[in-house]
């Protein structure tokens, strides 16, 4: 295999493999699993001609380093466009299908402009919906392309590209803001690929797949070019697939003997939950080496109940691997496959004043999942406000440093940006992630991310244990999220202190004593579990909480939705002397 740290660039990497092993298959993409004609595949010799017809095709609208805008359903014309792109040295930046709501559409809006986009390249079968986004937005100067299949692959000339060559703006998830793109190079996914191949030991003729996102990092950059980089064979399916049917990821599993796949937590609990004793009789999961589990908040209980689960379907305990990443970092940071996960329970009186220390005794903890050593990259873990380096076991911001981190953000000062940080000793080049967390025992820990923490009276809480803490004691919540965060609380001198909110969906009860019963019983919880006064707890309807592409909450998006009075509660119980205006949503 071609030692792609040294690479040249991701073309020339799968080139070689086309020279090598013409006839491997290199794509599938599966639609059905009892059809014949359910699966595509594409070998590295068709996926390289088909890419270099797109390059000279793409070539005729636009000139090396422009960007290109990918909105593409789940399939094989997205692998195309974006390998035809990085073959004709354009900058891909992959997002999703305009969708029916005006905060999508705008989301994309604003990813064509901030790129300053040179086409939009789409499929078939999604023309009209694009072509119809575009012209609502606008962008009528920009051209809407798909694959037309009538340029000569043998007409590519190759551009001049090398490591320093940008191959992509991977648009962030925008859970604490407006997304930005981060600066993706040739050279920072080949190494980020290379730390994937390492660690999870993925092998040439060997598959890798599962059904996320091809426009997220995780899928994109975990699930679609690590394996055509390795030799490997990547095997498709879409979200929707997946979501109205958990079972087909298993069944893909052990169809294609696909060794290591990924999702986030929510997929695993949703497996656990849908996937029956009969329908799981039929499945063997033995072959699965590696079940990451990434991209939110990994929950101990969540990975538990799976492997307990599955274990009966053959998966090993030491399959289900907790890890940390995120785009700016290309993808993966850590994690530790081939082992069984650690989970601490963590003494949270100390957590709330940034020390991680197991609980002993009878104190009270919350469980907090290992993400494993870091790999081929530094990790300090930094006073946010100090920038001074902290010791093993305290919790601080996390600081990155290899070379799989972006150039920064496109169109930003990279400094002011969190990219290039400097410590306060003066060391430098870092990414300040906006996670929370600790090193403890060589182990990286994640405890929430530093915008979403509440400060409430001089003290730290983290939103995702109070909403933990409700689910486990009200029944009603259980299989759906909630939002908690803090506002400022009435004050008619002006003053007034930061109050918490409380927001969770909740399903099947239609009954307005019901409701309004649960929501008063939640704010009790919370006043005994935490010695928190709630200023409101509103109960939502499913799929009110809002969330980005791969699951994350969008506490700060829930926070100006409560402030703006534009939520829409089944019921609630909200305190009016703290906080009022359109900010007390009343129950309806």
């Amino acid at each position: 295999m071609v030692e792609l740290r040294t690479a040249e660039s991701i073309p020339a990497v799968l080139r070689k493999s086309v020279e090598n092993t013409p006839d491997r298959g290199a794509s599938a993409f599966v639609t059905h699993l009892d059809d014949p004609t359910g699966v595509a595949w594409l070998t590295y010799a068709e996926l390289d001609r088909r890419a270099r017809a797109a390059a000279v095709q793409f070539s005729a609208h636009a000139a090396p380093g422009d960007r290109m805008l990918l909105l593409h359903p789940a399939g094989p014309d997205f692998l195309i466009a974006l390998l035809g792109c990085l073959y004709a040295g354009l900058v891909a930046v992959p997002s999703p299908l305009p969708g029916r709501y005006a905060h999508q559409r705008r989301r994309l809006r604003l990813i064509a402009a901030d790129a300053d986009v040179a086409a939009v390249l789409t499929a078939g079968e999604s023309r009209d919906e694009v072509t119809g986004w575009a012209a609502e937005q606008e962008l009528g100067a920009v051209p809407v392309l798909t694959l037309d299949g009538t340029a000569d692959a043998d007409a590519w000339t190759p551009p001049p590209l090398s490591q320093d060559t940008v191959a992509v703006l991977q648009y962030t998830s925008g859970s604490t803001g407006d997304p930005k793109g981060v600066v993706i190079d040739h050279g920072n996914i080949l190494h980020n690929a290379a730390t994937i191949i390492a660690v999870t030991g993925m092998r040439p003729g060997y598959a890798v797949g599962g059904w996320l996102p091809h426009f997220h990092d995780m899928g994109l950059m975990g699930l679609l070019l690590p394996p055509l980089l390795a030799g490997s064979a990547s095997v498709m399916t879409s979200p929707m697939a997946f979501l109205k049917r958990p079972l087909l990821w298993l069944q893909m599993i052990d169809r294609f003997n696909i060794e290591i796949s990924a999702a986030p937590d929510f997929a695993y609990d949703l497996c656990v939950a849908k996937v029956t004793d009969a329908q799981l009789a039929g499945v063997d999961l033995s072959r699965w080496r590696v079940a990451i589990d990434g991209s939110e908040p990994v929950r101990a209980a969540v990975l538990t109940r799976f492997q307990e689960r599955f274990a009966a379907a053959g998966l090993r305990p030491e399959a289900v691997t907790p890890s940390f990443g995120m785009a700016e970092a290309t993808l993966f940071v850590s994690g530790a496959p081939d082992t069984p996960f650690v989970i601490r329970h963590a003494d949270t009186d100390l957590l709330q004043r940034n020390e991680f220390r197991p609980a002993t005794g009878d104190r009270p903890g919350r469980d907090v999942v290992s993400c494993g050593a870091p790999v081929d990259v530094e990790v300090r873990i930094v006073d946010p406000d100090s920038t001074e380096v902290l010791a093993d076991g305290q919790v601080g911001e996390i600081w990155l440093r290899g070379p799989s981190i972006g150039r920064g953000y496109w169109g930003r000062d990279a400094g002011t940006a969190g990219f290039g940080a400097v410590t306060s000793t003066g060391d430098g080049g870092y990414l300040r992630t906006g996670d929370l967390g600790t090193l403890f025992e060589g182990e990286l820990y994640v405890t929430g991310r530093r915008k979403d923490m509440l400060v409430l009276r001089g003290r730290n809480y983290y939103p995702q244990d109070i909403e933990h803490e409700l689910r486990v004691h009200h029944p009603e919540l259980s299989g759906r999220v909630g939002a908690c965060f803090s506002v400022r609380s009435r004050d008619e001198a002006g003053g007034g202190e930061e109050v918490l909110v409380v927001t969770h969906e909740v399903r099947g009860i239609s009954d307005p004593d019901r409701l309004s019963a649960l929501a008063a019983a939640m704010r009790l919880t919370v006043a005994r579990e935490f010695g928190v006064q709630s200023a409101a707890v509103l109960l939502l309807r499913p799929g009110a909480v809002a969330r980005t592409t791969s699951g994350k909450i969008q506490r700060a998006a829930m926070r100006e939705l409560f402030e703006t009075g534009a939520l829409e509660p089944v019921a609630g119980d909200v305190d009016h002397r703290h906080v009022a205006g359109p900010a007390a949503v009343a129950a309806r």
